[in-house]
C-alpha cells in the first residue's frame, strides 16, 4: 500500500514533463499570415471572391503562394503577400491577376494572422515569421538543450543532497517557471525561462526514476519503472486536449501548468528513500521510513536497520581487498567502452539505437499535428497509442528475449515510414492511423533499450554505459525538432530519416548478444565472451526477471540501472 501510494503520487508528476516537452507544438504554432495594409481598405480580393475582411479570405487560403488583392479608400491597388507587399502603378480596375509594374514594400504596417484556429501564439505574438521565422525554429531545440543539461545537472545533485530535496525543487520549479513562461515580455526572456523549465523537467523525471524504483520491489520494478513513460504520454494528451479548449498561447501555458498543482501541494509529504539514507549512513531516519512503511502495509515485524547494515558491512569487509585491488588500480572512462572490437561494435549499435529511439519518437510527435484533419486529435491519439507498447514492451522481454523484440520492432518502424509515403495525402485517416503504428513500434523499442544496455555491459562500466546511451538519446531529441523542420525540403524527409536510423539499428542489433536468462556480468572479459558464446550459453541459466536491473544501485547486493525519457 505504501509503495503504491509513493509511486503512483510520484508518477503522476511526470504527467508535467510530457505537457511542458510537447507544449510548443500549439504554442509556437505558425497561422496563415499576410502584411499589413497601409490605411482604410473598401474592397478585398482573392482569385474570383471577394469579402468584406481579410478574416473571410481565410477560409479559401490553400497555398503560401497566395496573395491577396485590396483597394485602399484613395483609389490604391496593393497586393499583399506573405512577408512583403506591391503597389500597382496603374490602378484602373480592381483584378486579381496584373501585369503592369509594381512597386515593392517592406511589412512596415506588421501583418494580418489567421484568428481562426488561434487567437494568440508565441509567433503571433512576436512575429515570428519571416527573416524572424528562424528564431520559432529554436524555441523547440533550445528546450531540448534544456532538458539535457537539466539530466545531468540534477541526476549529480540527487545522489549528493537526497532524492526527496531534488523532487520538492523540480516539482515546484515546473510549477513556478511554467506559469513565468505565460508572463514573459519577449521572446529573449522566453526562450531563457523555457530553457530553465525544461532543466527542472528533466531533472524531475530522471530523479522520479530513481526515487520509484527504489521504494518498488525487485518483481514489480521493471513495469513500475517502464511505465513512467505511459504517464508522460498522458501529459502528451493532456496537451492535445487542453490546446483543443484553450486558444490564447499565455492561458493555454497557464492551464497546463496548474494541471499538476495538486503534487506540487503534496510533494512534501513524500519520504526520503531508505537507499539513499543508508548510503549517508543516516541509519534512525532510514529506520523512521521503514516503520512508517510497515505500518501502513501493516507488517507486523518491519526490517531492522541495524541487521542489514551488520550483513553488509560483512560483505564490504570480505570484498574491499579484492575491489581496492581492481577499482583503485583503473578508473573507468568511456574508452573502456570501445576496448575491443567486439565491445566497441556492441557500444556503437547502442548508442545508434538510443539515438533512433529518441529521434523517432519525438518526429511522430511533432509532426502529427501536421498530418491533416484535427491536429489536436492527432496528438491525442499519438500519446495513446503509446499506453499498451509499454506492456506490449514488458510482456515480450520477458518472454521473447530482449533482441527478438527490439528487433522486429525497429525493423518495423522502418517499414512503416516507407509505407506511409505510398499513402495518397488525401487518405487522412490511414495516414494518421500509419503514424500511430509507427510510433507504437519505436515507442516500443525505445522503453526497452534501457533495460538491455545495462545487461549488456560489466558491473564496471555498466552505468558508464547507460549514462552514455541516455546522452545520445538527449542528442537525438534535439535534432528532432530540426528534423521536422526538413518537412519544408521535401514533405516525407523526417520519416525518411528516421526510416532509414531505425532500419540500420535493427540490422546492428542482429548482432548483439540476446540477455534474456543470463547471469550479469562483472568484467570486460565476461562480457566480450558473452557476445562469442551467445549460442551455446543460451537457456543454460534460468530466466532472470527483468525487475532485476533498472537503476544504478549497489546496496545489500542489488544492482539496477535507471532510465529517462
Amino acid at each position: 500500500r505504501f509503495q503504491a501510494c509513493v509511486y503512483f503520487a510520484s508518477v503522476f508528476q511526470a504527467m508535467s514533463c510530457g505537457i511542458h516537452y510537447l507544449a510548443s507544438v500549439f504554442m509556437a504554432a505558425t497561422p496563415n499570415f499576410v502584411c499589413g495594409f497601409p490605411g482604410n481598405v473598401s474592397s478585398i480580393l482573392f482569385h474570383n471572391s471577394s469579402a468584406s475582411s481579410v478574416q473571410d479570405i481565410w477560409t479559401l487560403w490553400t497555398s503560401t503562394e497566395n496573395y491577396i488583392v485590396v483597394q485602399m479608400e484613395n483609389g490604391e491597388i496593393w497586393e499583399l503577400n506573405q512577408c512583403s507587399r506591391s503597389k500597382r502603378e496603374v490602378s484602373l480596375e480592381l483584378a486579381y491577376e496584373y501585369k503592369g509594374n509594381k512597386s515593392v514594400f517592406s511589412c512596415s504596417d506588421g501583418f494580418l494572422y489567421d484568428d481562426t484556429k488561434w487567437k494568440s501564439t508565441v509567433v503571433t505574438q512576436w512575429d515570428l515569421i519571416c527573416d524572424r521565422e528562424w528564431l520559432a525554429k529554436l524555441i523547440q531545440p533550445t528546450f531540448m538543450l534544456g532538458v539535457l543539461i537539466g539530466a545531468v545537472i540534477f541526476g549529480d545533485i540527487a545522489d549528493r543532497l537526497g532524492r526527496q530535496r531534488v523532487i520538492w525543487f523540480t516539482s515546484a520549479g515546473q510549477f513556478v517557471f511554467g506559469i513565468a513562461v505565460a508572463f514573459t515580455f519577449d521572446y529573449y526572456s522566453f526562450v531563457i525561462v523555457r530553457f530553465l523549465l525544461a532543466m527542472v523537467s528533466s531533472g524531475y523525471l530522471v530523479v522520479a526514476f530513481v526515487y520509484v524504483t527504489e521504494f518498488v520491489g525487485i518483481k514489480a520494478r521493471t513495469w513500475a519503472s517502464m511505465h513512467v513513460h505511459a504517464f508522460f504520454a498522458m501529459g502528451i494528451m493532456v496537451v492535445a486536449l487542453v490546446g483543443f479548449l484553450v486558444r490564447t498561447w499565455w492561458v493555454y501555458q497557464i492551464f497546463l501548468s496548474i494541471s499538476t498543482l495538486p503534487f506540487v501541494l503534496c510533494c512534501w509529504m513524500l519520504p526520503e528513500t531508505p537507499f539513499w539514507l543508508l548510503s549517508e549512513e543516516r541509519y534512525e531516519d532510514a529506520q523512521k521510513v521503514i516503520d512508517t512503511m510497515a505500518r501502513w502495509n501493516k507488517v507486523n515485524t518491519p526490517c531492522k536497520v541495524t541487521e542489514l547494515c551488520s550483513v553488509q558491512q560483512d560483505d564490504l569487509v570480505s570484498g574491499r581487498a579484492g575491489e581496492n585491488d581492481t577499482s583503485s588500480a583503473k578508473k573507468h572512462n568511456i574508452l573502456d567502452l570501445f576496448c575491443n572490437w567486439q565491445i566497441a561494435r556492441r557500444t556503437i549499435t547502442v548508442w545508434l539505437i538510443w539515438f533512433t529511439g529518441s529521434l523517432g519518437y519525438y518526429v511522430f510527435s511533432l509532426s502529427s499535428v501536421s498530418l491533416g484533419g484535427n491536429e489536436y486529435l492527432n496528438l491525442f491519439l499519438i500519446g495513446a497509442v503509446e499506453l499498451p507498447c509499454y506492456i506490449i514492451a514488458c510482456v515480450a522481454m520477458d518472454k521473447l528475449g530482449r533482441r527478438n523484440t527490439l528487433i522486429p520492432f525497429l525493423i518495423l518502424s522502418a517499414l512503416i515510414c516507407v509505407l506511409i509515403m505510398f499513402i495518397p495525402q488525401d487518405f487522412n485517416i490511414l495516414i494518421i492511423l500509419a503514424n500511430m503504428a509507427g510510433k507504437f513500434s519505436i515507442g516500443v523499442a525505445f522503453g526497452l533499450i534501457y533495460l538491455y544496455t545495462a545487461e549488456l555491459y560489466p558491473t564496471i562500466v555498466r552505468s558508464l554505459a547507460v549514462g552514455s546511451g541516455s546522452m545520445m538519446c538527449r542528442v537525438g531529441s534535439v535534432v528532432a525538432p530540426f528534423c521536422v523542420y526538413l518537412r519544408s525540403v521535401w514533405i516525407f524527409m523526417p520519416l525518411l530519416l528516421v526510416g532509414i536510423m531505425a532500419l540500420l539499428s535493427g540490422i546492428l542489433t542482429i548482432m548483439l548478444p540476446e540477455t534474456l536468462g543470463k547471469p550479469l556480468t562483472n568484467t570486460l572479459v565476461e562480457a566480450t565472451e558473452m557476445g562469442r558464446n551467445t549460442k551455446s550459453t543460451s537457456g543454460k541459466t534460468p530466466p532472470a526477471h527483468s525487475g532485476a536491473a533498472p537503476e544504478k544501485i549497489e546496496m545489500f547486493g542489488q544492482e539496477t540501472v535507471s532510465p529517462e525519457k
